[in-house]
Formats: structure tokens, sequence, C-alpha cells
């Protein structure tokens, strides 16, 4: 029986995010516990489910992930690493290791560092130099030098929000097993494209992603094929790797892989343009008089996201502006019904409020971190709920309050999570359907709280994920790239990287 050795490492890392994530924002799974937490929609399980099917033995290693934050703290990931390179030597040791499966993010950046998944794959390949390394991918992965030179091949996901993670996993695997049973040759070409986008304005179900999708999935129907991936790169992180990424990998024939990343990726530069944000949007009062508006016409509950301080796109979710304003709003207090607002990442104003439900306090919270964009908010109200060690999407858990104040139901959080499921909210007690307005630190709705959504408007509020990236304070990324700089020329093919087939 062939041996495959699996890992994986998710976070996307934001530059301009003051937070440094450490060991208390991952969880991470060791060894052969990760059988027993594999989910739906989820890489890591697609790679070892499809290994498993095809009878080959899986040897996990160490899985950690994160709700995006700000960049990791170098001796966690240090930690991280060696803990696979040891646990792969441990498994060389026993027995031969015909392959590797690895699922990652792509845009994970460690401080004092730089790129995460780079190093780890050059680890790897320095232990394991003559057998296949293939690669899952976040869809928003940034494609690297280092990367490129230490794996066969990459392939990442196509859906935004990402609906196909397992199918993406499952197609790493199937790459392993085509290099191992059918005598793939995988010749990889990288095309990188000059262009920065918000994750929001590239959401796959409209245009041009809806377009550039059908082009990807048209070329890996095509003979000799292995994957095609537009790998749109993470734009709320400063650094010189940061753009649009074509990656294409092909079975025995460099030219084949060369062309199609070639077409690829002029197609890609011809839609630069054409980006753009599908969902309502207006800046921060706007949004809000046109909730309040919805609420008149009977379009509730109207969905509201506070989309520059999203965590789960890397900001700190402590900006406090867009609630301070909900909370001045004279039509909060008199909309008869509490405004849902999720949430807070305060540590201790969350654990003032423990034990303390149904008492009024007075707190202050919000701008523990970020300290720049917005100040800490102080009012008085009263606990509505507590509850201990939540967690979602099986990811790290975090005590939550519930705190009126104002006229808005507001949740503070022990820990850096995210606010992607309407059972955030229900398990403190409140039901998103009967409100009138929902506001999370999102940006596109997912696809919980969309399902609830009567309407969603999306504010261009102020944090670490500000939707508007001209306003950013680039200092590292590569000059020119759009829409930075406009006038300029680009050719792919002056921006191609051949990686061919191991001998």
């Amino acid at each position: 029986m062939k041996r495959v050795l699996t890992a994986a490492m998710h976070h996307e890392s934001n530059s301009f995010n003051p937070i440094i994530a450490g060991e208390e924002d991952f969880r991470v799974i060791y060894g052969h516990d990760i059988f027993a937490n594999l989910r739906e929609n989820d890489s890591v399980t697609g790679i070892i489910q499809t290994l498993q099917t095809a009878g080959y033995e899986v040897i996990p290693t160490v899985f950690a992930r994160a709700v995006p934050n700000g960049e990791v703290d170098y001796d966690f990931y240090q930690k991280i690493k060696g803990e696979i390179i040891e646990r792969a030597k441990a498994a060389q040791a026993a027995g031969p290791i015909d392959a590797i499966t690895l699922s990652l993010h792509g845009s994970m950046r460690v401080k004092g560092q730089g790129e995460a998944e780079g190093y780890l794959l050059e680890e790897l390949r320095s232990l394991f130099p003559d057998i296949p390394i293939f690669c899952s991918l976040d869809m928003h992965a940034t494609m690297t030098q280092r990367m490129h030179d230490h794996c066969d091949g990459f392939v990442g996901y196509k859906t935004a929000p990402h609906t196909d993670c397992f199918e993406t996993g499952a197609h790493a695997a199937k790459m392993t097993i085509a290099a191992l049973e059918q005598g793939a040759q995988p010749h990889a070409a990288w095309v990188r494209v000059p262009i920065l986008v918000a994750g929001e304005q590239s959401e796959t179900s409209v245009a041009p992603m809806l377009e550039l999708i059908a082009a990807l999935r048209e070329t890996e129907q095509k003979a000799g094929i292995m994957a095609a991936s537009y790998l749109m790169g993470y734009p709320w992180a400063d650094n010189e790797d940061s753009s649009i990424a074509v990656y294409v990998v092909a079975d025995g024939d460099m030219q084949l892989a060369a062309r199609e990343a070639i077409a690829l990726a002029e197609l890609i530069w011809s839609k630069k343009d054409e980006f753009r944000f599908y969902t309502e949007t207006y800046d921060e009062q706007t949004a809000l008089d046109k909730a309040f508006a919805a609420v008149a016409a009977g379009e509730t509950p109207v969905y509201l996201s506070d989309s520059g301080d999203n965590p789960t796109a890397g900001s700190s979710s402590d900006c406090t502006g867009f609630l301070r304003l909900i909370m001045n709003d004279e039509r909060t207090r008199s909309l008869g019904k509490s405004i849902l607002y999720g949430g807070i990442y305060d540590p201790v104003a969350t654990k003032q409020c423990e034990g303390k439900a149904g008492q009024e306090l007075t707190l202050t919270f919000g701008a523990k971190f970020d300290q720049v964009t917005s100040s800490p908010i102080t009012a008085t109200g009263v606990v509505k709920a507590y509850i201990k060690d939540w967690s979602g999407g099986g990811l790290i858990k975090s005590d939550l309050a519930l705190f009126h104040s104002c006229g808005v139901d507001i949740v503070l959080a022990e820990a850096h999570v995210g606010y992607t499921t309407p059972a955030m909210f229900v398990d403190l007690g409140v039901d998103p359907k009967d409100a009138a307005i929902v506001v999370c630190k999102l940006g596109y709705l997912t696809p919980g709280h969309s399902a609830i959504a009567k309407r969603s408007i999306m504010a261009l509020t102020k944090g670490s994920t500000n939707e508007d990236l001209r306003t950013l304070g680039y200092k590292q990324v590569k000059r020119p790239i759009f829409p930075l700089d406009s006038d300029f020329n680009y050719k792919a093919a002056d921006n191609l990287m051949f990686k061919t087939a191991r001998k």
C-alpha cells in the first residue's frame, strides 16, 4: 500500500492589522485526530477521503487553521512547521513515503519572515527530493517563487464564497494519484498578473468571474491539462508578492502549460476594469439610510456588511466607527426591534459580562487593537446572554456576550472569531430571521446569512479590510499594479515562469 503524507496550514494574514496571530488564535489538530474531525466543504477532507478511497495509506501530521487575522507569530509558525517536519521524518523512518499532498491557504505571512507556505514546501522538498508534492490552495492564495520551486502542482478553489473546498482537495489528491499510478509528469506554468482586487469584487456568481471560471473549467477539459487556477491574491497584505497569478499544470508538456497560462492571463488582464461590487454598496451613512428605508418598505431582515473591519478577511474586528454611527442614530432607538450587530473582538469587555446576564453594566469596548481607525465606546446597557466556549466552523472556541445598549444587541467576543453563521445569534437567544436589521462584519454574505436576508447592503466602513484599495498605504507591492496604477502596458508572456517535471 502506497503511503501519502499530508498536512494543512490555513490563514490569511493582513499586514494592515496590528494583531499578531499566535497559538491562541489557531485550532491545531495533530496526527490521527484529524480522522475524527473531517468536515464538509473542507479541502483536507477531500484529500484524505479521495486517497483512502483509492487504497492509499494517509499519514497525517499537523493541521492548523485560524480565522484570518494579522501576520502570524514567528515562534508559533516555527513550532508548527517544525512539528510537521519531525512527524514527516518519523513517518519516513517507518517506511517509504510515496507522495505528499497538502492543504494550504497560500496567503499566510509570518511576522519578520514573510511567506509561510513556501518555507514549509522548501523543507519538505529538501527532506523528500524525489517524490511528488501536490497542494490545494485557497482562491485568494498569493503565488511566490519559493512555492513554485518546491511543489509539483497546485490547484485553487474556483468559487467565492468558497463552496468547492472538498472538490479542490480531491483534485489535488487526484493529481497525486495520477503521478503515482499513471506516470503523469507535471509541468507547471505560472504567470503573474499585476492586479489587486478585493474579494468582494471577485464573486464567482457574477461577471467577470463567471466567464473567467468558465475558462478555467474549459481549460481543464483539454487533453493533457491536470489543473488550471486563477489565484486572486490577497489585497490586504502589503508585500512584494501581492498580485493575481495564473497557474496551469500539464502532463508532460511544458509548452501546453505555458500556452494555456498565457491565454488565461491575457483574459483576466482584459477584464481588469470589470471588477466591481455587485452587492449594493454605499458609504457608511448612505448604507444606514438605505437600511432604514428598507425596513420601512417591509424588506426585513435587511443585512448590512461592516466590510472595512471583516475578521474573515483579516481585520482586527474591534473597529467601532460604524457601530457608533448606528448607536447614535435616533432611528435605532425607535425601530421597535433591536438591531443585531456582530460584533466586537474585546476579550476584557466580554469577560466583564460573564455571570451577569440580566444585569445592567457600563462597559468600555472596542479599539483594543486597532487604535488608529477608531476609538473605544463607553455605554450603559444590559447583558442579555453569555455563552462559554462557542465555536463556529470547527475553529477556536470563544466566550460570547450579547450586550444591549442604545437599541443595539451587540455581540462581544473573547476571541477573534468570524461572524459567518446565523447560529451565533441564535445560540445567544436572538433569531436574525425576526430582526429588522442585522449587521455583520463581512463583505459579501455567507450562504447562511444570504438565505435569510431579504436585502443585502455593503457599507464601505473603515478598518484593515478597507474595500477601497487605493486608500491603503502600500509600500512594498511591486509597481506598477492595477488599480494603484493604470497607465501601463502588460504582456503575459513576459511574466511567465516555468517549472518542469522532476527527473
